[in-house]
């Protein structure tokens, strides 16, 4: 997904916005699924502007600028929606982690999931405090709903490992 569809879909979702505003609503919703910050959120706007997929709808003190979306950005955006085809590749440390535990020792391999079930737990316990997918029709609650599942889904996997990892370790112990 690259940053300009992400800043289309947020302004047509809440509606005009400054490159603060944008910052801080990828703070809130985005930042589990894309994370993207000031230093690429304000050029990015400028070349959506340039391109005509949004415009300036005031200006305010210190050049604070309101962006708000074009028909062309809205045409755009829906096209993105409707026609793109994801990317399925998927580049995740957790899971190349998982991949080599057992060249670590049973000892070091139980550390790092607990880590891993750790950061999960942190993550779903964030995902949470965003509010209940399922309670009213809101921008992003599929896409919360869908990172609450990935993070439960992480924790049960650690907790799946580590069990198995005990076990191991119970038996070379034994041995």
């Amino acid at each position: 997904m690259s940053l300009r569809i992400a800043l289309l879909g947020l302004l047509d979702a809440t509606g005009p916005a400054s490159g603060y505003d944008l910052a801080k609503a990828f703070e809130k919703s985005l930042n589990h699924v894309w994370q993207a910050g000031h230093t690429q959120i304000y050029p990015e706007l400028v070349k959506m502007a340039e391109d005509g997929l949004v415009e300036v709808e005031s200006e305010g003190a210190r050049g604070r600028k309101i962006y708000a979306i074009t028909p062309e950005g809205a045409a755009r955006l829906h096209e993105w929606l409707v026609g793109h085809e994801p990317s399925v590749v998927i580049r995740s440390e957790t899971a190349l982690q998982a991949f080599l535990l057992s060249l670590l020792d049973v000892d070091d391999a139980i550390a790092v999931v607990r880590r891993i079930k750790a950061d999960a737990e942190s993550r779903l316990a964030g995902l949470e405090c965003l509010g209940s997918p399922g309670s009213e029709l809101f921008t992003g609650r599929f896409a919360l709903d869908l990172g609450l599942r990935q993070a439960r889904a992480m924790v049960d996997w650690a907790e799946a490992t580590l069990a198995v990892l005990g076990e191991r370790k119970a038996s070379l112990q034994g041995a």
